[in-house]
């Protein structure tokens, strides 16, 4: 007789829970189908893997193999030589879950080959020789599926189970085993060896040990065969409707321990950096205020809590009348980041519109740097270090630092790289139509984060593809069917879901042509060599505004140091494609930003600028072309992970010591301070208290003197802190100028509001005389206007003795501030 542990040609392994009922048919036709053709099959056993059944199920099993003992004990009589107990009964302390009894099982087995098969035999024991061939080809597992071409479905689930399974093996495929339609059918046939060490590697006792343990085999480069079977369902599963969401649970913790320790680092140090650079605001968000971001601090803040309001009021979340009243404010044509400021509405609702936006710009730069880091890992370089180098450059060199002092739509970029990553799986052709839809997911989504960010990214992805294809032809020559196929159905996903926010955008309410910045906002050829204002070590604010249109427009400063680092690393590394391909692109992008024309430095030389050939088109005409700059960010980033990579592989030491030097030289000076941050000024009691209320009657505006504008935002802060409570006109806000519609920054200017501006700016008071008044007196019906309030501020005591002059009667200090009722009578 054979001793106990030795080998037999085939384990069948069956986990049972509570199986008395299903069992014994599926023991007796497993059975007679391997004892049918013992040369087909050799040597075999079963076993049942037991999870703390509270039925007869033991005894079952147990009954089973001492009637397989006794026709052993037959065969020895007539001198047939027996085989080990074909039935074996393995069991478990208490329930666990399908994955316990099945790491369980398998680890008792002995069979060269292992078949895993639920108890109810949903799948007939005869589809095992379709498994069967697949390994005899080579394959180390052999997948039982129903959704593979040639799978035959019988009896079919509930339509609403067979919808959650689905919808799971789709979560599946996308997140842990791609390629795999089905990994739930309980039927599989594994190579012994290799599944004894999969299971015993596995660590999850529920329904997601399948995943696991096809994980495993994906690592260890083990070939996998999915072939369609025959299926029934049968009554009596065991899969409760909680299983699925602790089957999501299982993958989630599966995604968990697939993260590389080094990666997570990353992440942390990323949001650790962001923090750092936030931190001056963190501190205390309603308390604190970024001065370098001029008033878009507030105007942020109020996009946030308008979003907010309009939908904890079920109102259009593209339009408003609480800033600019009594016209309003086209949203849409505003950038108000509806896919971020509408999933934040609970907290901006909860804690306030300062805190909800510290906590997306901060997470949202960290994130911008993490999907960088993804991007780089998987398509640039393996090194994680350099990875990183390179990703922290992309989403921490000086354009994307001065833009998160005011601009959350220019910084939280995490979408870019999953775009520019589904744009090249389209170039491989393999899965075209489906990452045609999920590119034009994303792209629609990136929309509601910020169109202009998406014209700059299309803009360097063109040019990246444009110098790739040149330099290799034969990929280009492969690629541009199934990324031109891809492109048209991303076009056709996208357009549906944006479509109407778009025509509300340029035809809508309050929509505009195009927005004036100025004859040239293109960056200076120096300010590409220069240093940013808030370097740490290197900074100069009166370089960096001079070569600026403002503190949060510092486009480039990437300083001499990299630029001349980057050239090292092209010349040096000039035969691969990619690093031309990444050089072209980021020299184009530098010479675009220069603008429809720039002066040579130290001279009086003006040449045009290649600005010029997109600067009066659609879409472009509208764009602060220093911005298209800060595609240069992630090319250079790039680059920078290409040296590091190849640096970390040289030998001698001297040669790498020497190579590292030279980047920490390069980037040192790029290392930001942390951004300014000062005590916000304190909003007036008459505001803070609510005793503005008792001024305003129903369809009222109150209105600041002078009135809010893009120099002069605070009321937007004082708006926010009344939850909303009341409108204004005037404010800050890009909306449309005369018949023509041209954009401008704020509101159409009025008689009383420009002079009302004018005297806070110059102190100086016009004769005030009867045609003033008059003027007034339509503007204030004009804004609906039930209340004048003068806050303390420049030149205050000329303002109130404007308004004085043009109402006709002294104000009133109360709560802090200056106001004149206008209501008849008053």
């Amino acid at each position: 007789m054979k001793g106990p542990e030795t080998a037999v040609d085939l384990s069948v392994v069956i986990p049972a829970y509570n199986e008395e009922r299903r069992l014994g048919p599926t023991l007796d036709a497993i059975a007679d189908y391997l004892g049918e053709d013992e040369g087909r099959w050799g040597d075999w056993e079963i076993v049942v893997a037991d999870d703390g059944s509270t039925d007869g199920t033991r005894d079952l099993v147990t009954e089973r193999a001492e009637r397989t003992e006794q026709t052993e004990g037959t065969k020895r009589a007539e001198g047939t030589e027996p085989h080990d107990a074909r039935i074996r009964l393995v069991t478990g302390d208490r329930n666990r879950g399908k994955g316990a009894a099945l790491r369980l099982g398998v680890a008792a087995s002995r069979g060269r080959r292992v078949l895993v098969t639920d108890a109810d035999l949903a799948a007939p024991i005869e589809e095992l020789e379709r498994l069967d061939k697949a390994l005899s080809e080579g394959y180390a597992a052999a997948i039982g599926s129903r959704s593979v071409p040639g799978a035959t479905i019988g009896d079919r689930q509930h339509p609403l189970r067979e919808l959650l399974g689905r919808a799971g093996n789709v979560l599946i495929r996308r997140t842990a085993v791609p390629g795999i339609r089905d990994t739930q059918c309980g039927f599989k046939l594994f190579d012994g060896d290799r599944a004894r060490e999969a299971f015993a590697d596995s660590r999850l006792d529920g329904w997601g040990i399948d995943v696991e343990v096809l994980q495993h085999f994906r690592r260890a480069d083990w070939p996998l065969a999915e072939v369609p079977v025959r299926w029934s369902h049968q009554s009596g599963s065991k899969v409760g409707p909680l299983d699925y969401g602790r089957v999501l649970a299982e993958l989630a913790r599966l995604k968990a321990r697939a993260l590389r320790p080094a990666d997570l680092l990353a992440v942390a140090l990323f949001l650790l950096m962001a923090v750092v650079l936030y931190s001056g605001r963190l501190i205390d968000p309603n308390g604190r205020y970024l001065p370098d971001s001029l008033r878009d601090q507030n105007q942020w803040e109020w996009f946030f809590a308008v979003t907010a309001d309009n939908v904890a009021h079920f109102r259009n979340p593209l339009f408003t009348d609480l800033q600019g009243f009594p016209d309003g404010v086209n949203l849409m044509a505003n950038t108000v980041m509806l896919g971020l400021s509408v999933p934040f509405t609970p907290l901006t609702l909860l804690a306030g519109p300062a805190i909800s936006l510290s906590v997306v710009m901060t997470l949202g730069l960290a994130a911008t740097a993490a999907t960088w880091y993804w991007l780089i890992v998987k398509r640039v370089v393996r090194q994680r270090a350099a990875a990183f180098v390179g990703a922290s450059l992309a989403a921490f060199a000086p354009p994307m630092v001065s833009h998160a002092n005011a601009h959350p739509n220019f910084i939280i970029l995490f979408m870019i790289p999953l775009i520019i990553d589904r744009a090249l799986r389209l170039c491989s052709g393999t899965r075209v139509a489906r990452d045609g839809i999920v590119l034009g997911l994303m792209a629609a989504y990136q929309i509601y984060l910020g169109e202009e960010p998406l014209l700059l990214a299309a803009m360097g992805m063109l040019l990246f593809a444009a110098a790739y294809g040149v330099v290799r032809r034969d990929v280009a020559k492969a690629s541009w069917r199934p990324l031109g196929k891809g492109l048209l159905i991303g076009a056709a996903t996208c357009l549906p879901l944006v479509i109407y926010a778009l025509a509300w955008q340029f035809f809508g309410p309050q929509s505009y042509h195009s927005v004036l910045h100025g004859d040239n906002a293109g960056n200076s050829p120096l300010a590409l060599l220069s240093f940013a204002e808030r370097s740490l070590i290197a900074g100069d604010a009166d370089t960096a505004n001079a070569l600026s249109l403002n503190p949060t427009e510092q486009n480039a400063f990437y300083g001499w140091p990299l630029v001349a680092l980057a050239f090292a690393i092209v010349v040096r590394l000039w035969e691969h494609a990619l690093v031309k391909a990444l050089a072209f692109t980021a020299v184009a992008a530098a010479f675009l930003s220069l603008g429809p024309e720039f002066r040579i430095p130290l001279t009086d030389v003006v040449l045009p600028g290649p600005w010029a050939l997109l600067a009066e088109k659609p879409l472009f005409e509208s764009v602060i072309e220093g911005r298209v700059a800060m595609v240069c960010a992630p090319a250079l980033g790039m680059l920078v992970a290409l040296a590091v990579d190849r640096l970390a592989a040289t030998r001698p030491v001297s040669t790498q010591f020497v190579g590292f030097l030279g980047v920490c030289l390069a980037l040192l000076p790029l290392v930001p301070a942390p951004l300014k941050a000062v005590d916000r000024v304190e909003v007036p009691a008459f505001i803070a208290d609510g005793s503005w209320k008792s001024y305003l009657g129903k369809g009222e505006s109150l209105v600041p003197v002078p009135l809010p504008d893009p120099g002069n935002a605070e009321a937007l802060h004082w708006q926010t802190e009344a939850d909303m409570g009341f409108k204004l006109p005037g404010g800050y806000f890009n909306g449309p100028y005369g018949e023509e519609r041209i954009g401008i920054y704020g509101a159409s200017p009025r008689d009383t509001s420009n002079l009302l501006r004018e005297v806070g700016y110059s102190g100086k008071v016009p004769e005030i005389g009867a045609n003033w008044r008059t003027l007034a007196r339509h503007d204030f019906a004009f804004w609906k206007a039930g209340v004048l309030v003068l806050a303390p501020q420049q030149n205050d005591d000329k303002l109130r003795e404007t308004v004085e002059k043009l109402v006709g009667s002294p104000g009133k200090w109360t709560g802090g501030v200056w106001v004149w009722d206008l209501h008849a009578g008053s």
